[in-house]
């Protein structure tokens, strides 16, 4: 199916959740999804941010855009079992789509309030939670769908799942390429159980390619043009970026276990791609699943 990202499907009627869908991508996400007409939940952490966002979205979509916000603290496990009941309360959601993440974990190793290692309980253990919690309100949804979010940085990581919590081992590009590959294997084990399962809910990946703040339009509080970043060949604007997700959650076309990303690797249109040999390995993600349901306390049976 060719993909038009001007043109998405006419989406009145369905919710759609993005975490971390207040800034950068996630924001471009939130505003696409609403501009086609759904429901939009934004989780994120700052309230102000969280305001902005909704504002900004109305200011450029129109005052009708429908919207809702769910505080989400995602390297806080109390806070994502908050969100995920929050979630469950809406009984419908078609897509979580789990944008949200850090890519700057800090010079030093630093930890989130469970003391995990802050890059991957952010990125990966936080997002897995969130999934396993929700899963009741995915599962009243008929068709609906889990869309994580990779990274081209698994191109440049060695996925070590013996040092997944850079214990051994630290820096900060180490330390978010392991919780990127995490994120992807977990996706695809995600769509391995859905499949064996009789649930009618189904994992599609996405990464965004690279993306620059300065090559996105503006948005007051949000974004900020830069000439500069516009004339790249090799980054994008967050606005392109969001394609991918946005096509992941929506195209009707779209199957379970696809991994979509930009036509060209770091830009373009929205395809579907294939990651790394290591986050496709079942045997590892097995192994991660485990890992994650022991690291989190959360029990998550498909």
């Amino acid at each position: 199916m060719s993909w038009n990202p001007g043109s998405p499907p006419d989406l009145s009627g369905r919710t759609y959740a993005v975490t971390g869908g207040n800034s950068g991508i996630g924001y471009f996400i939130s505003e696409q999804l609403a501009a086609a007409g759904a429901h939009v939940v934004i989780l994120g952490r700052n309230p102000g941010r969280l305001r902005t966002a909704v504002d900004a979205i109305r200011g450029h979509v129109g005052p009708a855009a429908k919207l809702s916000t769910i505080p989400l603290d995602l390297a806080d496990l109390e806070s994502v079992a908050s969100a995920a009941e929050a979630l469950v309360r809406l009984g419908q959601v078609d897509a979580l789509v789990e944008n949200a993440g850090t890519t700057s974990p800090g010079r030093t190793r630093q930890t989130t309030e469970q003391g995990l290692e802050l890059a991957l309980g952010t990125n990966h253990l936080g997002h897995f939670a969130l999934t396993a919690l929700a899963m009741p309100v995915l599962k009243a949804t008929p068709g609906s769908r889990v869309v994580p979010t990779g990274s081209l940085i698994s191109l440049l990581v060695k996925f070590d799942l013996d040092d997944l919590q850079s214990e051994r081992e630290y820096s900060e590009f180490r330390a978010y390429g392991l919780s990127k590959h995490a994120v992807a294997s977990f996706g695809f084990e995600l769509d391995r159980r859905l499949r064996a399962s009789t649930m009618d809910v189904h994992c599609v990946l996405t990464h965004p390619g690279l993306c620059l703040d300065g090559g996105s339009p503006w948005r007051e509080g949000i974004s900020k043009p830069s000439p500069l970043a516009r004339l790249s060949p090799v980054t994008q604007g967050e606005h392109h970026g969001a394609w991918t997700a946005v096509r992941a959650a929506t195209d009707p076309s779209a199957k379970g276990g696809e991994y979509y990303g930009p036509r060209f690797g770091s830009v373009g249109r929205p395809v579907r791609q294939r990651t790394v040999a290591a986050d496709r390995d079942p045997v590892r993600a097995a192994r991660l699943w485990e890992l994650s349901e022991k690291l989190t306390g959360v029990e998550f049976t498909v």
